[in-house]
């Protein structure tokens, strides 16, 4: 690390009137099981106090806080025959990655020990957890109330606020954002000076000052503005990643690729290399032959957000997936949604990251008043596709367009699917779900009527819909309103 900031580091330390809760000053005190049980209790300290970092330091006199020098030489130490280093991450739990920096000042060695804040669990070392009580070192246990504040303190800080990358200088985090971006996304003009980019990029929670002149970036700063998500470990495997398959299922592979960049200044150019590689149709329009996209691309632009949105960034390994199928079109997100697949029509939207939604909104990747599930069912009802489907596992959520069928190829799940969502449509919509309304859906001649009326009292039979006026048994004026209304 810079030298000079591990010196600026000593003089703001030092500049403190006494020991804190996650700060301790030693001289040459070098006990293995006493500095682990520090490490314990001054990350979860940090955390209590909202400090990204607790600090042991050694070389600075407790009382008077003068620098004398240690004599303590931690890469040298060992506890039996292994690097004390190692001894001390292999007892924590969580593992943190705390780091050793040995230096001078005025001559004088001093050694830091830098201690990441606990972020979802508290830290315990040799299986008991740790805290400071004033400048007392306890076992967290005896402290109840402490162990509540961590653990609701555990459950405040969303995924976006977390980070990214941890004690970067400011050149360093304008090389790794695309800040250029964020201006122009947000439709501000670029400052004429770092400080100011920076003083921006702090007030909208992208990166965050610390001591001695550093940075953190966030995760929210990282997953929508980075230049190369391969830089930020904790978020590489949440790139849109785009599969096309040969055929209807995933034997052969045609294509693949997944993004580099962060959302912000990569959801455009993800939505043009999706709706590049969906196949065409032919269509005569006043007598012009024309080719039209298989899929509506609003449709596929408000599925891929919402996938991005409502992603569970705490499922590692994983993330928003595309994959496109000669007869559908499969987009994946990792996590299961906060509401009923049945209401993601009507249901005002949740999101677990309310911050990247937030933002998304803003730079208009998303839409302001809900979920846009509206949209994507107005389109596929206007293209006249079957019904898109919206199919929940253990641990994704997957949303389905199907390519365009005859009506006669439907199967009956289909064609209920179909009339659930235009009867949410409908009513949405301030209209209700009639028989003239369903042929319309599906293209039924007036004289079939029959078929829409089978339709909808198998719609009926599953308790999806429901008539708006129970009293009126007249099949041919009937309306009909969803299960929820």
């Amino acid at each position: 690390m810079n030298i000079q900031y591990l010196r600026s580091l000593i003089r703001e330390l030092i500049a403190m009137p006494h020991e804190t809760e996650w700060l301790e000053f030693k001289c040459n005190f070098a006990d293995p099981q006493s500095i682990g049980e520090y490490l314990s209790a001054l990350s979860n300290s940090a955390a209590i106090n909202e400090k990204h970092f607790g600090y042991i330091v050694w070389g600075i006199e407790d009382a008077t806080h003068i620098i004398s020098g240690t004599l303590f030489k931690p890469r040298q130490s060992k506890k039996g025959n292994q690097e004390l280093e190692s001894w001390l991450t292999m007892h924590l739990s969580p593992r943190i990655d705390f780091k050793i920096h040995e230096f001078t000042y005025d001559e004088k060695p001093i050694v830091i020990f830098e201690i990441p804040c606990a972020s979802h669990l508290p830290i315990s070392f040799k299986g008991v957890e740790y805290i400071r009580i004033g400048s007392y070192k306890k076992a967290l246990k005896e402290f109840p109330e402490k162990e509540r504040q961590l653990w609701n303190l555990f459950e405040r800080i969303p995924f976006e606020m977390q980070v990214a990358r941890q004690n970067v200088a400011s050149d360093e985090a304008l090389k790794l954002l695309d800040y250029p971006a964020y201006f122009d996304l947000t439709h501000q003009p670029l400052p004429d000076n770092r400080e100011g980019i920076l003083e921006k990029l702090s007030s909208e929670k992208m990166i965050t000052k610390k001591d001695g002149g550093i940075y953190d970036i966030t995760n929210l700063g990282g997953i929508m503005f980075a230049r190369d998500l391969d830089s930020f470990e904790r978020l590489s495997r949440k790139a849109i990643r785009v599969i096309v398959y040969k055929n209807t299922n995933r034997v052969e592979t045609i294509r693949e690729q997944t993004g580099v960049k962060g959302y912000g200044p990569g959801f455009e150019g993800a939505i043009a290399f999706i709706n590049n590689l969906l196949p065409e149709n032919e269509v005569i329009d006043h007598a012009l032959r024309k080719s039209v996209r298989m899929y509506p691309e609003i449709a596929i632009r408000e599925l891929v957000a919402n996938a991005i949105i409502h992603q569970d960034f705490t499922i590692r390994g994983t993330g928003p997936m595309v994959e496109i199928f000669s007869d559908r079109i499969e987009i994946t997100n990792p996590g299961i949604p906060l509401i009923d697949t049945l209401r993601f029509i009507d249901e005002p939207p949740q999101s677990r990251n309310e911050a990247l939604a937030s933002f998304m909104r803003r730079i208009n990747i998303c839409e302001e008043r809900g979920s846009g599930i509206d949209k994507v069912i107005f389109q596929v009802e206007f293209f006249q596709l079957p019904a898109p489907e919206f199919i929940v596992s253990s641990n994704h959520t997957k949303a389905i367009l199907y390519a365009h069928k005859e009506f006669a190829e439907m199967d009956k799940s289909d064609r209920i699917r179909a009339c659930y969502q235009h009867a949410c449509l409908r009513y949405v919509s301030n209209d209700f779900l009639t028989n003239t309304s369903l042929r319309e859906r599906f293209s039924i001649a007036k004289k079939n009527y029959s078929m829409a009326s089978r339709i909808i009292a198998d719609t009926l039979d599953k308790n999806l819909i429901k008539r708006h006026d129970p009293e009126n048994l007249s099949k041919k004026q009937a309306k009909y309103v969803p299960f929820w209304a």
